[in-house]
């Protein structure tokens, strides 16, 4: 049972952090390249120690302006991680690490994929 019971404590765990980044980046970080980013999910470890901090852009989603994006949010990081600590009821506030979400970008890809081997076998059926 403790297994279960620490698992949904790290769900509800990085729930906070994504619902709290969100309205930090909105109200305390002031620098352009991280007006566009959306916070797209959080996994934090079981020993909530890290949290994977995942993101998109909303707009001008060139490679470029991920790196910037990603660059502003790791140069951020321990603003927004004391922050967080004054938000969050955590002994310790889990260290942030930021990515960029390729996840919806590759899931896109295997679509694409799937409607193309879907159209290359219509032909051969009729």
């Amino acid at each position: 049972m403790a297994g279960a019971e620490g698992k949904n404590r790290g769900v509800r765990v990085a729930g906070r952090i994504r619902e709290e980044l969100a309205s930090l980046l909105i109200r305390e970080l002031r620098d352009p390249r991280v007006a566009r980013v959306m916070i797209s999910r959080v996994e934090v470890t079981p020993d909530l120690q890290l949290a994977r901090v995942f993101v998109r852009l909303t707009h001008d989603d060139t490679p470029e302006a991920r790196k910037d994006a990603v660059r502003a949010l790791k140069s951020a990081s321990a603003i927004l991680r004391r922050a967080l600590g004054g938000k969050l009821e955590l002994r310790r506030t889990p260290e942030l690490r930021f990515e960029f979400d390729e996840g919806i970008d590759a899931q896109k890809r295997i679509d694409e994929l799937l409607q193309e081997i879907d159209r290359e076998k219509k032909p051969d059926e009729g």
